[in-house]
Parts: C-alpha cells; sequence; structure tokens
C-alpha cells in the first residue's frame, strides 16, 4: 500500500499592507542609522579635537588665558551636539516605530535602535571622562 503525500503547504503571501508597512519600518532604520553615523562622528570628532588640543598644549606649555570658545570647549560642544543628535533620533525612530506597530503588530526588534542607545551611552562616557580626569 502507498502512502499518500502530504501536500506541503505554501506559506501565505503577504498582502500589500503589510508589505509596505515592512518597507517603511525598514526605511526607519535606515535614517536611524544615518543619524547614528553623524551623532558618532560629531562624538569622535569631538575627542579627537579635544585630545589634538591637549596634546599641543603638553608640547608647548605656554601660559595662555583660557578662552571661552578655546578647543576644550569646541570638543565639548560636538560631544554635546552628537548625543543630542542620537537621543533625539532614537526618540523619532520610537515614535515612528510604534505607530507602525499599530498598523503591523509584528514588526520585528530593531537593533539599530539598540545601537544607537549604545553609542549614545558612549557619547556620556566620552564626555565624563575627560572631566573625571583632571
Amino acid at each position: 500500500m502507498q502512502q499518500a503525500e502530504t501536500p506541503v503547504p505554501t506559506p501565505a503571501i503577504p498582502d500589500q499592507i503589510q508589505m509596505a508597512s515592512e518597507r517603511t519600518y525598514l526605511a526607519h532604520e535606515r535614517t536611524l542609522l544615518a543619524w547614528v553615523r553623524t551623532g558618532t562622528s560629531l562624538v569622535t570628532f569631538g575627542l579627537t579635537l579635544h585630545k589634538f588640543f591637549e596634546y599641543l598644549h603638553e608640547q608647548n606649555p605656554v601660559k595662555q588665558s583660557p578662552k571661552l570658545f578655546g578647543p576644550r570647549f569646541m570638543g565639548f560642544s560636538l560631544i554635546v551636539i552628537g548625543m543630542l543628535t542620537l537621543g533625539m533620533a532614537c526618540w523619532q525612530h520610537r515614535q515612528r516605530t510604534r505607530f507602525l506597530r499599530t498598523i503591523e503588530p509584528a514588526l520585528s526588534f530593531s537593533p539599530a535602535y539598540t545601537l544607537a542607545a549604545l553609542m549614545a551611552l558612549l557619547g556620556v562616557l566620552s564626555l565624563i571622562s575627560p572631566l573625571l580626569n583632571r
């Protein structure tokens, strides 16, 4: 006696709304990653600027009056702007994802959001570390 072959179920074809919400979600992920690159660049440039002028000061320790808008201030300002950029990008991504989840509740977890949060934490640590090394 021959066994009847059981048909392999074919996966359901996603409807247009599901596909559109997934494309929109992925577009938000790409946007967040672009903001992460921008924020990270600002933080690292701020650190580089601060360390470069610190090195120059160590090589030529001429007493100068502290300037209000000197290189240290500019470096810290870039770090703060980079952290604010990362924070606002995370907030915007979270708001957009919440809205998309009302349409499509099965959207996947966002590794880009985790990366952005970790980079913001790194920015906070990079801002605090020079202040602690005084």
